[in-house]
Protein backbone atom coordinates (compact mmCIF):
# COMPACT_ATOMS: atom_id res chain seq x y z
CA UNK A 1 0.00 0.00 0.00
CA UNK A 2 1.08 3.22 -0.60
CA UNK A 3 0.98 6.43 1.64
CA UNK A 4 -2.12 8.75 0.76
CA UNK A 5 -4.37 5.64 0.15
CA UNK A 6 -7.67 5.55 1.93
CA UNK A 7 -8.20 2.25 4.26
CA UNK A 8 -11.57 0.88 4.84
CA UNK A 9 -12.75 4.55 3.55
CA UNK A 10 -11.72 5.64 6.85
CA UNK A 11 -8.30 5.46 7.60
CA UNK A 12 -6.29 8.09 5.46
CA UNK A 13 -2.47 6.39 5.35
CA UNK A 14 0.10 9.35 5.82
CA UNK A 15 3.48 8.14 6.35
CA UNK A 16 4.98 4.60 7.02
CA UNK A 17 6.32 4.66 9.95
CA UNK A 18 8.49 1.09 10.09
CA UNK A 19 8.25 -2.61 7.87
CA UNK A 20 9.25 -6.21 8.95
CA UNK A 21 8.89 -9.85 7.53
CA UNK A 22 5.09 -9.71 8.70
CA UNK A 23 3.82 -6.22 8.14
CA UNK A 24 4.14 -2.49 7.66
CA UNK A 25 2.78 0.14 10.09
CA UNK A 26 1.05 3.29 8.84
CA UNK A 27 0.61 6.76 10.96
CA UNK A 28 -2.88 7.49 9.60
CA UNK A 29 -6.01 9.79 10.33
CA UNK A 30 -9.58 7.94 11.30
CA UNK A 31 -11.44 10.52 9.34
CA UNK A 32 -14.58 9.70 11.68
CA UNK A 33 -13.46 10.00 14.48
CA UNK A 34 -10.92 12.50 13.68
CA UNK A 35 -7.51 11.37 15.15
CA UNK A 36 -4.25 10.27 14.83
CA UNK A 37 -3.81 6.41 14.68
CA UNK A 38 -1.23 3.70 13.62
CA UNK A 39 -2.31 1.10 11.13
CA UNK A 40 -0.12 -2.06 10.67
CA UNK A 41 -1.25 -4.22 7.68
CA UNK A 42 -0.33 -7.36 7.65
CA UNK A 43 1.23 -8.96 4.37
CA UNK A 44 -1.49 -10.38 1.37
CA UNK A 45 -0.01 -13.45 1.40
CA UNK A 46 -0.75 -14.23 5.76
CA UNK A 47 -3.95 -12.40 4.68
CA UNK A 48 -5.47 -15.13 1.87
CA UNK A 49 -5.81 -17.74 4.23
CA UNK A 50 -9.39 -18.10 5.23
CA UNK A 51 -8.21 -20.22 8.38
CA UNK A 52 -5.54 -17.28 9.50
CA UNK A 53 -8.27 -14.45 9.00
CA UNK A 54 -10.82 -16.15 11.46
CA UNK A 55 -8.10 -16.50 13.97
CA UNK A 56 -6.71 -13.35 13.22
CA UNK A 57 -10.08 -11.89 14.08
CA UNK A 58 -10.46 -13.51 17.17
CA UNK A 59 -6.99 -12.59 18.34
CA UNK A 60 -7.61 -8.86 17.24
CA UNK A 61 -10.79 -9.11 19.14
CA UNK A 62 -9.50 -10.10 22.68
CA UNK A 63 -6.60 -7.65 22.23
CA UNK A 64 -9.09 -4.94 21.72
CA UNK A 65 -10.57 -5.70 25.15
CA UNK A 66 -7.60 -5.06 27.03
CA UNK A 67 -7.59 -1.37 28.32
CA UNK A 68 -4.46 -0.90 30.61
CA UNK A 69 -2.26 2.16 30.75
CA UNK A 70 0.76 0.13 29.75
CA UNK A 71 -0.76 -2.15 26.48
CA UNK A 72 -1.47 -0.23 23.58
CA UNK A 73 -4.83 -0.05 22.79
CA UNK A 74 -6.35 -1.31 20.14
CA UNK A 75 -9.22 0.69 18.59
CA UNK A 76 -9.83 -1.80 14.95
CA UNK A 77 -9.56 -4.41 12.83
CA UNK A 78 -10.64 -5.35 8.98
CA UNK A 79 -9.82 -6.26 5.85
CA UNK A 80 -9.39 -3.80 2.71
CA UNK A 81 -8.28 -4.88 -0.64
CA UNK A 82 -7.36 -8.58 0.51
CA UNK A 83 -4.97 -7.28 2.92
CA UNK A 84 -5.81 -7.77 7.56
CA UNK A 85 -5.00 -4.45 9.34
CA UNK A 86 -5.44 -3.75 13.10
CA UNK A 87 -5.64 -0.16 14.24
CA UNK A 88 -4.00 0.99 17.46
CA UNK A 89 -4.10 4.27 19.50
CA UNK A 90 -0.62 6.25 17.81
CA UNK A 91 1.96 6.02 20.60
CA UNK A 92 4.89 9.36 20.20
CA UNK A 93 7.86 8.15 21.41
CA UNK A 94 10.50 5.55 20.27
CA UNK A 95 10.48 1.72 20.94
CA UNK A 96 13.07 0.01 23.77
CA UNK A 97 14.91 -2.02 21.00
CA UNK A 98 16.02 1.68 19.09
CA UNK A 99 16.78 3.22 22.77
CA UNK A 100 19.15 0.09 23.87
CA UNK A 101 20.62 0.63 20.24
CA UNK A 102 21.37 4.11 21.40
CA UNK A 103 22.39 3.50 25.01
CA UNK A 104 23.90 0.30 25.24
CA UNK A 105 22.20 -0.31 28.43
CA UNK A 106 20.56 1.21 31.45
CA UNK A 107 21.20 2.17 34.96
CA UNK A 108 19.42 -0.51 37.51
CA UNK A 109 16.93 2.10 38.18
CA UNK A 110 16.09 3.27 35.07
CA UNK A 111 15.92 -0.80 34.20
CA UNK A 112 13.94 -1.62 36.67
CA UNK A 113 11.47 1.36 36.17
CA UNK A 114 10.53 0.45 32.34
CA UNK A 115 10.41 -3.32 32.94
CA UNK A 116 8.15 -2.76 36.01
CA UNK A 117 5.81 -0.63 33.97
CA UNK A 118 5.96 -4.17 30.80
CA UNK A 119 5.19 -6.29 33.97
CA UNK A 120 2.06 -4.24 35.08
CA UNK A 121 0.97 -4.43 31.64
CA UNK A 122 1.42 -8.14 30.50
CA UNK A 123 0.22 -8.82 33.65
CA UNK A 124 -3.33 -7.43 32.85
CA UNK A 125 -3.48 -9.32 29.99
CA UNK A 126 -2.21 -12.52 31.78
CA UNK A 127 -5.39 -12.15 34.31
CA UNK A 128 -7.32 -12.23 31.39
CA UNK A 129 -6.22 -15.24 30.17
CA UNK A 130 -4.03 -13.67 26.80
CA UNK A 131 -0.28 -15.10 26.61
CA UNK A 132 1.58 -12.60 24.57
CA UNK A 133 3.81 -15.36 22.48
CA UNK A 134 6.57 -12.37 21.22
CA UNK A 135 7.85 -10.00 24.01
CA UNK A 136 11.03 -8.30 22.59
CA UNK A 137 11.90 -4.61 23.17
CA UNK A 138 10.80 -4.19 19.71
CA UNK A 139 7.43 -4.42 20.73
CA UNK A 140 8.14 -1.92 23.62
CA UNK A 141 7.21 1.58 23.10
CA UNK A 142 8.40 4.39 25.19
CA UNK A 143 7.22 7.64 25.13
CA UNK A 144 8.68 11.00 25.73
CA UNK A 145 7.16 10.94 29.35
CA UNK A 146 8.61 7.66 29.93
CA UNK A 147 5.82 5.48 30.17
CA UNK A 148 6.10 1.90 28.61
CA UNK A 149 3.20 0.08 26.64
CA UNK A 150 3.31 -3.21 24.86
CA UNK A 151 1.69 -3.88 21.50
CA UNK A 152 1.02 -6.73 19.49
CA UNK A 153 -1.08 -9.21 21.59
CA UNK A 154 -1.93 -11.80 20.02
CA UNK A 155 -0.50 -11.32 16.69
CA UNK A 156 2.37 -13.48 17.00
CA UNK A 157 0.03 -16.77 18.19
CA UNK A 158 -2.34 -15.91 15.14
CA UNK A 159 1.05 -16.53 12.99
CA UNK A 160 2.12 -19.24 14.31
CA UNK A 161 -0.67 -21.53 13.36
CA UNK A 162 0.18 -20.57 9.16
CA UNK A 163 2.12 -22.65 6.95
CA UNK A 164 5.03 -24.55 8.36
CA UNK A 165 7.03 -23.30 5.23
CA UNK A 166 6.30 -19.87 7.03
CA UNK A 167 6.69 -20.57 10.62
CA UNK A 168 10.33 -20.52 10.77
CA UNK A 169 10.10 -16.70 8.47
CA UNK A 170 7.71 -15.59 10.98
CA UNK A 171 8.25 -17.11 14.28
CA UNK A 172 12.05 -16.89 14.07
CA UNK A 173 12.14 -13.17 14.02
CA UNK A 174 12.59 -12.52 17.21
CA UNK A 175 14.57 -15.74 18.27
CA UNK A 176 16.78 -13.98 21.34
CA UNK A 177 14.04 -13.26 22.90
CA UNK A 178 12.33 -16.82 23.03
CA UNK A 179 12.10 -19.36 26.11
CA UNK A 180 13.14 -23.10 26.04
CA UNK A 181 9.82 -24.12 25.57
CA UNK A 182 9.50 -21.91 22.59
CA UNK A 183 12.48 -22.75 21.32
CA UNK A 184 11.50 -26.27 21.01
CA UNK A 185 8.21 -25.79 19.34
CA UNK A 186 6.05 -25.94 22.64
CA UNK A 187 2.84 -24.05 23.16
CA UNK A 188 3.83 -20.75 24.85
CA UNK A 189 2.64 -20.25 28.42
CA UNK A 190 2.55 -17.29 30.95
CA UNK A 191 5.81 -18.39 31.97
CA UNK A 192 6.97 -17.96 28.47
CA UNK A 193 6.05 -14.03 28.64
CA UNK A 194 8.14 -13.88 31.84
CA UNK A 195 11.20 -15.65 30.61
CA UNK A 196 10.87 -13.27 27.63
CA UNK A 197 10.83 -10.28 30.30
CA UNK A 198 13.68 -11.40 31.94
CA UNK A 199 15.83 -11.62 28.41
CA UNK A 200 14.64 -7.84 28.22
CA UNK A 201 15.68 -6.98 31.64
CA UNK A 202 18.99 -8.62 31.03
CA UNK A 203 19.89 -6.68 27.94
CA UNK A 204 18.68 -3.41 29.57
CA UNK A 205 21.20 -4.63 32.27
CA UNK A 206 23.87 -5.30 30.83
CA UNK A 207 23.78 -4.00 26.82
CA UNK A 208 24.20 -8.14 26.00
CA UNK A 209 21.36 -10.73 25.18
CA UNK A 210 22.00 -14.13 27.31
CA UNK A 211 22.70 -15.94 24.55
CA UNK A 212 23.86 -14.73 20.15
CA UNK A 213 24.14 -16.67 17.34
CA UNK A 214 23.79 -16.26 13.53
CA UNK A 215 22.00 -18.99 13.10
CA UNK A 216 18.20 -19.67 14.94
CA UNK A 217 19.27 -23.33 15.39
CA UNK A 218 21.51 -22.93 17.57
CA UNK A 219 20.11 -20.54 19.34
CA UNK A 220 17.34 -22.42 19.67
CA UNK A 221 19.78 -25.00 21.20
CA UNK A 222 21.17 -22.32 23.97
CA UNK A 223 17.99 -21.26 25.06
CA UNK A 224 17.14 -24.84 25.95
CA UNK A 225 20.21 -26.37 27.14
CA UNK A 226 22.86 -23.48 27.95
CA UNK A 227 23.09 -21.81 31.17
CA UNK A 228 22.87 -17.62 30.66
CA UNK A 229 26.54 -15.73 32.18
CA UNK A 230 25.54 -14.49 35.19
CA UNK A 231 24.66 -10.96 34.68
CA UNK A 232 26.90 -9.46 37.54
CA UNK A 233 29.94 -10.61 35.17
CA UNK A 234 29.28 -8.32 32.54
CA UNK A 235 27.78 -5.54 35.24
CA UNK A 236 29.70 -5.37 38.80
CA UNK A 237 27.15 -2.99 39.75
CA UNK A 238 24.14 -5.32 39.83
CA UNK A 239 23.57 -6.02 43.14
CA UNK A 240 23.56 -10.06 44.16
CA UNK A 241 19.71 -10.17 45.05
CA UNK A 242 18.83 -8.58 41.19
CA UNK A 243 21.44 -10.99 40.24
CA UNK A 244 19.43 -13.88 41.50
CA UNK A 245 16.26 -12.67 40.59
CA UNK A 246 17.29 -12.34 36.72
CA UNK A 247 18.80 -16.20 36.71
CA UNK A 248 15.46 -17.10 38.36
CA UNK A 249 13.25 -15.81 35.43
CA UNK A 250 16.10 -17.13 33.21
CA UNK A 251 15.63 -20.83 34.24
CA UNK A 252 14.73 -23.22 31.56
CA UNK A 253 11.85 -24.79 33.64
CA UNK A 254 8.57 -22.73 33.06
CA UNK A 255 8.11 -23.80 36.89
CA UNK A 256 11.18 -22.44 38.38
CA UNK A 257 10.64 -19.18 37.30
CA UNK A 258 7.73 -16.68 38.65
CA UNK A 259 4.61 -17.74 37.51
CA UNK A 260 3.32 -14.15 35.71
CA UNK A 261 4.24 -11.14 34.85
CA UNK A 262 2.75 -9.84 37.91
CA UNK A 263 4.75 -11.62 40.12
CA UNK A 264 7.79 -10.74 38.51
CA UNK A 265 6.51 -6.95 38.90
CA UNK A 266 5.97 -7.14 42.74
CA UNK A 267 9.54 -8.95 43.13
CA UNK A 268 11.11 -6.16 41.04
CA UNK A 269 9.10 -3.75 42.91
CA UNK A 270 9.81 -5.10 47.04
CA UNK A 271 13.72 -5.36 45.63
CA UNK A 272 13.35 -1.37 44.81
CA UNK A 273 12.05 -0.82 47.90
CA UNK A 274 14.39 -2.80 50.15
CA UNK A 275 17.75 -2.65 48.03
CA UNK A 276 20.16 0.09 49.88
CA UNK A 277 21.70 0.62 46.23
CA UNK A 278 18.04 2.14 44.97
CA UNK A 279 15.85 4.02 46.61
CA UNK A 280 13.15 4.40 44.31
CA UNK A 281 12.33 3.43 40.87
CA UNK A 282 11.81 6.79 39.61
CA UNK A 283 12.32 7.28 35.72
CA UNK A 284 14.70 9.28 34.24
CA UNK A 285 13.86 13.28 33.07
CA UNK A 286 14.74 12.60 29.71
CA UNK A 287 15.64 9.64 26.94
CA UNK A 288 19.03 11.56 26.71
CA UNK A 289 20.14 11.28 30.48
CA UNK A 290 23.99 9.91 30.09
CA UNK A 291 24.04 5.80 31.40
CA UNK A 292 26.00 5.57 34.69
CA UNK A 293 27.22 2.46 36.32
CA UNK A 294 27.07 4.50 39.99
CA UNK A 295 23.82 4.28 41.05
CA UNK A 296 22.60 7.47 43.23
CA UNK A 297 19.89 8.15 45.74
CA UNK A 298 16.78 9.26 43.80
CA UNK A 299 14.05 11.82 44.81
CA UNK A 300 11.44 10.41 47.04
CA UNK A 301 8.39 11.05 44.62
CA UNK A 302 7.92 8.24 41.87
CA UNK A 303 6.52 9.49 38.00
CA UNK A 304 2.66 8.95 38.05
CA UNK A 305 3.39 6.11 35.03
CA UNK A 306 5.23 3.47 38.16
CA UNK A 307 2.98 4.61 40.86
CA UNK A 308 -0.28 3.60 38.15
CA UNK A 309 2.03 0.00 37.46
CA UNK A 310 2.82 -0.88 41.20
CA UNK A 311 -1.00 -0.22 41.78
CA UNK A 312 -1.99 -2.67 39.22
CA UNK A 313 1.05 -5.56 40.81
CA UNK A 314 -1.27 -5.21 43.65
CA UNK A 315 -4.54 -5.45 42.05
CA UNK A 316 -4.31 -9.48 43.04
CA UNK A 317 -1.36 -10.12 45.04
CA UNK A 318 -1.11 -13.70 45.63
CA UNK A 319 -1.93 -14.61 41.78
CA UNK A 320 -5.03 -16.38 43.50
CA UNK A 321 -6.32 -19.32 41.30
CA UNK A 322 -10.35 -18.66 42.17
CA UNK A 323 -11.16 -21.76 39.49
CA UNK A 324 -8.74 -24.03 41.61
CA UNK A 325 -9.80 -22.66 44.95
CA UNK A 326 -13.85 -23.38 43.94
CA UNK A 327 -13.08 -27.13 42.40
CA UNK A 328 -11.60 -27.68 45.87
CA UNK A 329 -14.64 -26.10 47.68
CA UNK A 330 -16.63 -28.65 45.75
CA UNK A 331 -14.73 -31.45 46.61
CA UNK A 332 -14.86 -30.61 50.45
CA UNK A 333 -18.57 -30.61 50.08
CA UNK A 334 -18.86 -33.59 48.20
CA UNK A 335 -16.50 -35.63 50.37
CA UNK A 336 -17.92 -34.15 53.53
CA UNK A 337 -21.61 -34.82 52.02
CA UNK A 338 -20.58 -38.65 51.94
CA UNK A 339 -19.73 -38.50 56.11
CA UNK A 340 -23.88 -39.13 56.91
CA UNK A 341 -23.84 -41.67 54.40
CA UNK A 342 -21.27 -44.03 55.73
CA UNK A 343 -22.43 -43.52 59.19
CA UNK A 344 -25.86 -44.60 58.53
CA UNK A 345 -24.27 -47.77 56.51
CA UNK A 346 -21.96 -48.21 59.99
CA UNK A 347 -24.94 -47.72 62.13
CA UNK A 348 -27.33 -49.90 59.98
CA UNK A 349 -25.10 -52.77 60.19
CA UNK A 350 -23.07 -52.14 63.72
CA UNK A 351 -26.43 -51.04 65.81
CA UNK A 352 -25.45 -49.56 68.81
CA UNK A 353 -25.80 -51.31 72.04
CA UNK A 354 -28.65 -50.20 74.40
Amino acid sequence: MEDGLLLNNRYQLKETLGSGGMAVVYLAHDLMLERSVAIKVLRQDYSKDPDFRQLFHQEAKAAANLSHPNIVTVHDFGLDDERLFIVMEHVPGTDLKKLLRKREKFSINQAISLIVQACAGVGYAHRAGLVHCDIKPQNMLITPDMRLKVVDFGIARALATIHPEEVTDVIWGSPQYFSPEQASGEAPSLGSDVYSLGVVLYEMLTGQLPFTSNSAEELARLHRDSLPKSPRQLNPAIPPELNQILLKVLSKEPAARYRTADQMGRVLVTFSQQSSAIREITPPKSLDTPNTSTIAPLPADKSPQIKAAESTLKENPFDIDWTTVLLGLLALIAVGGLIPFWLWIYFLFNPPVR
